[in-house]
């Protein structure tokens, strides 16, 4: 008798007069002896129990599976038809099984404290996986495949889990009557009415949809979902390099797209421009999400007063490398908490002075309220630039013109 039968045959015997077929009666050691399948190994150990004048007799269908190992071609089949009209470079096989069956095989774990066997689910998607692979000439990928086939093999029928394609690059915001992404009517919350004229949006377009509408085509995805480093405001445009993103397509049936044609074609946008796109992994997402860059603005600024040159140097050398205590803001008081956030400014050039006008290149924290680090938001925001001028500033325009960093 081989070595891992010594290990199994005792509690073998309690199993006997259960009936089960050579899988199911491999599978209660299925994790005992290698180099072999479940039915091989139940019927090595069907074997030593004879030996053992233990009577063993296999009842038709098996009370445990149901004979359900009889129909591995017919969901491996399944599994090839469906799998088929999907681009990928990797599968795994999963399976449902009926509940009764796995119910009563963990019972009989339990009652028998079989710590090593394997489960039904484990040989099916095992044993599928092994009939599919030699078909559709793909790797199977255990820790992230890229389609997921699932068998229930009560009807032998085949659902797909596709796992989102993930594109990062960089944007250029040139509208500024556009937001970075979809903004859903506040009245009817996306399901269309009078006020957004049956679209469910508050805004026409967004940044997303210039590039997401365009790539969900080309990757003939569901959906699109869109994760930026930050935003701007709807009224600033952000230029220079452009702002990190990564665009999510969900359930993409076709993964080898190129991104060189994706981004001629997303750039005949009049009103938002991509550069640098590359596909990445699931994580980058988090990285763009966590990121805390500092950020250059150009602002565009009216007084009400006439100010001189020497008067606004003064006041920018006074705010550099300050530290800013800023309550929310009165004009996203509504959406966003009531704290006070503290802020630097790590420095400002000025740069055209007219008489009531002139503008200012800053250097700020993630984070920073800018618009408010100027005009004070009536106190809410010390120090300010308003009151280190004397003189009540208001932004009349204000541009992202660099983000000081990206993901390697």
């Amino acid at each position: 008798m081989e070595e891992w039968l010594f290990e199994v045959v005792n509690k073998a015997k309690k199993l006997a007069n259960m009936n089960f077929c050579d899988r199911c009666l491999g599978r209660m050691f299925g994790k005992v002896g290698t180099g072999m399948t479940n039915d091989i190994r139940g019927a090595k150990i069907r074997e030593a129990l004879k030996k053992e004048s233990v009577d063993t007799r296999i009842e038709e269908p098996c009370p445990l599976c149901k004979d359900i190992f009889n129909e591995l071609n017919r969901y491996a089949t399944a599994v090839v038809e469906t799998i088929s009209n999907v681009e990928s470079k990797n599968f795994l096989v999963g399976s449902r099984v009926d509940p009764e069956i796995t119910k009563k095989e963990k019972e009989i774990q339990e009652e028998f404290q079989l710590e090593q066997y394997e489960s039904i689910k484990t040989e099916l998607n095992r044993e599928i996986g092994k009939l599919v692979l030699p078909i559709i000439h793909r790797s199977v990928e255990f820790k992230s495949p890229q389609i997921v086939a699932c068998v229930d093999t009560r009807f032998a029928s085949v659902t797909l889990d596709i796992s989102p394609v993930f594109i990062y690059g960089y944007y250029n915001k040139l509208n500024r009557e556009i937001p970075q992404t979809i903004w859903p009517c506040r009245k009817c919350r996306g399901k269309g009415c009078p006020r957004c004229h049956g679209t469910g949006k508050m805004y026409q377009t967004s940044v997303q949809e210039e590039i997401g509408n365009i790539a969900l085509r080309m990757f003939d995805g569901q959906n699109h979902f869109f994760h930026g480093m930050g935003r701007e405001d709807i009224d600033a445009l952000c230029l220079g390099k452009g702002r990190p993103f990564v665009l999510e397509i969900s359930n993409p049936r076709i993964r080898e797209v190129d991104l060189s044609e994706l981004e001629a074609q997303a750039n005949t946008s009049i009103v938002a421009k991509f550069h640098y796109l590359r596909f990445v992994e699931r994580d980058v997402v988090r990285e763009v999400k966590m990121a805390a860059p500092t950020k250059v603005y150009k602002l565009n600024i009216r007084t009400d007063s006439k100010v001189n040159k020497e008067a606004i140097a003064k006041a920018a050398l006074s705010l550099e490398n300050v530290r800013l205590s800023q309550r929310t803001p009165r004009r996203v008081e509504h959406r966003r908490a009531d704290l006070v956030r503290n802020k630097t400014i790590h420095w400002i050039r000025v740069d055209e002075v007219g008489d009531c006008t002139f503008s200012l290149t800053i250097e700020a924290e993630s984070g920073t309220y800018v618009k408010e680090f100027v005009s004070g938001d009536d106190g809410r925001t010390q120090p300010n630039f308003s009151d280190a001028l004397k003189v009540r500033c208001v932004v009349e325009t204000l541009d992202v013109v660099a983000i000081n960093e990206g993901i390697k």
